[in-house]
């Protein structure tokens, strides 16, 4: 899973990364709004933490302007203004959830967590297949009981087709959710951390459509 951190103080924007990244997400970062719609618009994310007081473009205008553009990815507001006008004016411009600074680590991700999940329609932070756990809060993956070690890249792969069960999701779309934007990103790669995946797992767990990408299908 990918993320988007939107926040112009340093040493926050960086405590942000370290914990999103040691959570297993992809990060990218950013410090200004202008920035952040950029991104927001030409890259694929699956959750936004977004400051409000940003410089050059204000989160609120950030966040107005992805909805007018039918942007859906979750968006999870982090400020330190405590204010409640803000917190609907936050609400009504389209964001999914709110936190006010200072505020507890642990609980920002199990949000993030939660926020995700809903924006597939799955409430369990355990997901299922068959014999297959994966615990989106832990990053443990079991496989008829017992546990299986994966790689970074192999578990995003592995987390992101399983949010998606049951539907095909393109070469370039799994591309899109495991790497940073900055990363060197080959699509070669893909078909090999799938493979992977096949031989640690089970050879039929992921199923490959044929000109369209992968696919897990449901139980």
């Amino acid at each position: 899973m990918r993320i988007l951190v939107v926040e112009d103080e340093p040493t926050l924007r960086r405590q942000l990364r370290e914990a999103g990244e040691a959570a297993g997400y992809v990060v990218d970062e950013c410090d200004n709004g202008r920035d952040a719609h950029f991104l927001g618009d030409t890259e694929t994310y699956d959750a936004v933490v977004l400051d409000l007081g940003l410089p050059l473009l204000d989160g609120l205008t950030v966040l107005r302007r992805w909805r007018e553009a039918g942007r859906s990815v979750p968006v999870l507001i982090l400020t330190a203004r405590d204010n409640w006008t803000e917190k609907v004016a936050g609400i009504d411009a389209g964001a999914d959830d709110y936190m006010t600074k200072p505020f507890h680590m642990e609980e920002l991700l199990a949000r993030l967590r939660a926020l995700i999940r809903r924006s597939v329609g799955l409430a369990d932070p355990v997901l299922r297949h068959g014999e297959l756990t994966l615990d989106t809060r832990s990053g443990k993956v079991t496989h008829a009981g017992v546990a299986v070690a994966l790689t970074s890249h192999e578990y995003r792969v592995l987390e992101y087709l399983m949010h998606r069960c049951g539907d095909v999701v393109s070469r370039a779309e799994l591309i899109g959710h495991v790497y940073a934007q900055d990363f060197d990103r080959d699509s070669n790669t893909v078909e090999v951390f799938v493979a992977r995946l096949r031989k640690k797992l089970s050879a039929d767990l992921i199923e490959t459509v044929r000109g369209l990408g992968y696919r897990i299908a449901r139980p």
